[in-house]
């Protein structure tokens, strides 16, 4: 049976007549269409429901009715109590570092507005982001954006943070230009100290090494890493160069790394933060949205 059919015949039985019940259905549709798709249901049964004039149900209409009147009857009830309970409900995944530090602020003004805002915050590594808001673990992730988008996902940017890179304090460049030199062969260039990383799969891993093919620079991961922060405590030890990201908010006009020396790298891509969702999202989660483009707008 077509659940849509079955709906119209709810309808038609409770306010007893298909004129009356195309005038006070909750969503528009015209006569003629309610009573072709009624008389599809009652060829698909094989029964007749109603007799047209005067109304009155069958007993097979009778039976039916009773069947699904249980279900429609309580839509408007579950739409308030979704509307009313999920409704108020927001699920957020992100890194730690924007869960610690960036959306308690964006949660505090909403809970101003809304006192019984509910949350569900879970912290998430960049490559399972995807994977929550596919999986619909989350209403919102906040994360980096960079490649295509697929699965009906979609972005909204928030903030272009400059990459850096980091030197131990005792090695004397300003540029990037002071670290290269030519390969053994002739045919390229090469960096003239080791590198600290983060994995290939890794976006701004990924960023820093097409701005370096770019440039024909060959200089791959000698420690290869799982965070910016232990990214900079192996640099401040003397293991080698590694890159970082300008964060807003920092102290000082400049990002500053405790131990390490910071070496611009503005004609290098942005590292891009943005919000992602999926498909059409409740009006909480467009709400979250909006008041996050603004702390991120005074950011910076």
């Amino acid at each position: 049976m077509n659940v849509h059919h079955l709906e119209l015949f709810y309808y038609v039985a409770k306010f007893e007549g298909i004129t009356a019940a195309v005038r006070k259905m909750p969503y528009g549709i015209q006569q003629p269409a309610v009573s072709g798709q009624i008389l599809q249901l009652e060829n698909e049964l094989g029964v007749k429901l109603f007799n047209r004039r005067p109304f009155a149900l069958t007993p097979e209409g009778d039976e039916l009715y009773d069947y699904v009147y249980p279900f429609f009857s309580r839509m408007a009830q579950v739409e308030e109590s979704m509307k009313g309970e999920l409704g108020k409900h927001l699920r957020v995944c992100a890194s730690a570092s924007v869960l610690r530090t960036h959306l308690p602020n964006v949660l505090e003004r909403m809970k101003l507005r809304i006192p019984d805002l509910k949350l569900s915050l879970r912290e998430v590594e960049p490559a399972a982001i995807y994977t929550s808001l596919l999986n619909q673990q989350a209403d919102i992730a906040i994360s980096i954006i960079y490649g295509k988008l697929t699965d009906g996902l979609k972005a909204e940017e928030l903030l272009r943070l400059p990459i850096v890179l980091l030197v131990p304090e005792t090695c004397k460049v300003e540029t990037l230009d002071d670290l290269i030199e030519e390969s053994d062969d002739g045919t390229g260039l090469r960096a003239k100290i080791p590198l600290v990383g983060l994995p290939p799969n890794e976006a701004l891993q990924q960023i820093f090494q097409k701005g370096l093919q770019e440039r024909k620079i060959e200089w791959n991961v000698s420690v290869e890493v799982n965070s910016l922060d232990v990214i900079q405590s192996y640099v401040r030890r003397g293991f080698g160069a590694g890159i970082a990201v300008g964060v807003p908010g920092e102290s000082g006009e400049k990002f500053q790394a405790e131990g390490c020396h910071v070496i611009p790298l503005d004609d290098f891509s942005p590292l891009v933060i943005g919000i992602l969702y999926q498909g059409l999202i409740k009006p909480i989660a467009q709400e979250f949205i909006d008041e996050t483009k603004l702390y991120a707008k005074n950011l910076v």
